[in-house]
C-alpha cells in the first residue's frame, strides 16, 4: 500500500515566517530551512529574536490568520486524498498551522507543538522527536507502507530520499543544484502527475 507524505510550508502553504517577517517589518526572520539546514540552530534564533523585539504568539496567529493555501493546493491534496493515503509531514507547529488545515480541508498533519507562556511569548518548541519526516516515513514503511515523498528544502532530503520516490518541488536553485539526481517540479500538475506514476 502506498503513503503520499508532504512537507506543508514552500509546498502547499506560503512560508509563515516570511509571511511574519513582511507582515512585522523584520525581514531576519525570513531565513526558513532553505536557508538554514539546522533547525535546532534556526529556532533558537528565531525565539531569541522574537523575544528580543517583544513579540509571540499572537502576533505571529494574526498574520497567519489572513494567510492562504497556494493558489491549486487544495485542489492538489484533493485530488491525491481521492487516489491514495496523503499525510502532510511539517516542522512546523500546531498552534501556526490550525487555521491553514481548515482552508485545506482538515488533511492530517503531524508537527511538533509551542511551549507560550501566559503572556503570549514562545517560551520553547517540542519537536516530536529527532529527524522527525526521516523517522516518520521509517515508522509508516514499518507498518506495510511505501512512501511516496515530496517537499522543497534541506529538512525534506531526508525523507525524500528513504521513500520509494521522492520529488522536489518548487526548490531553490542550491538545493536542486546540490541534488540533481530528484527530479523537480514547478507545477502542481506535473508533481501530481510523478506521483500518480509512482503508485
Amino acid at each position: 500500500m502506498n503513503l503520499v507524505c508532504l512537507d506543508m510550508e514552500g509546498v502547499l502553504t506560503p512560508e509563515i515566517w516570511i509571511a511574519f517577517a513582511e507582515a512585522s517589518g523584520l525581514p531576519a526572520l525570513r531565513r526558513t530551512t532553505r536557508d538554514e539546514p539546522d533547525y535546532d540552530k534556526l529556532m533558537k534564533w528565531r525565539l531569541g529574536f522574537l523575544k528580543e523585539h517583544g513579540l509571540g504568539l499572537k502576533e505571529i496567529q494574526e498574520v497567519i490568520a489572513g494567510v492562504d493555501p497556494l493558489p491549486g493546493a487544495k485542489a492538489f491534496l484533493d485530488a491525491l486524498r481521492s487516489r491514495v493515503p496523503t499525510v502532510i509531514l511539517s516542522d512546523t507547529f500546531e498552534e501556526f498551522a490550525a487555521p491553514l488545515m481548515k482552508k485545506l480541508g482538515y488533511p492530517l498533519l503531524l508537527c511538533n507543538s509551542l511551549e507560550v507562556a501566559e503572556n503570549g511569548e514562545i517560551l520553547n518548541y517540542r519537536m516530536r522527536l529527532p529527524h522527525s519526516k526521516l523517522n516518520s516515513v521509517r515508522a509508516f514503511q514499518q507498518m506495510g507502507y511505501e512512501t511516496i515523498a515530496a517537499g522543497d528544502s534541506f529538512n525534506d532530503l531526508e525523507m525524500i530520499r528513504a521513500s520509494k520516490a521522492g520529488f522536489l518541488f518548487r526548490s531553490p536553485e542550491s538545493i536542486r543544484s546540490a541534488n540533481p539526481d530528484l527530479r523537480a517540479f514547478e507545477s502542481f500538475d506535473d508533481l501530481k502527475d510523478a506521483i500518480f506514476d509512482a503508485l
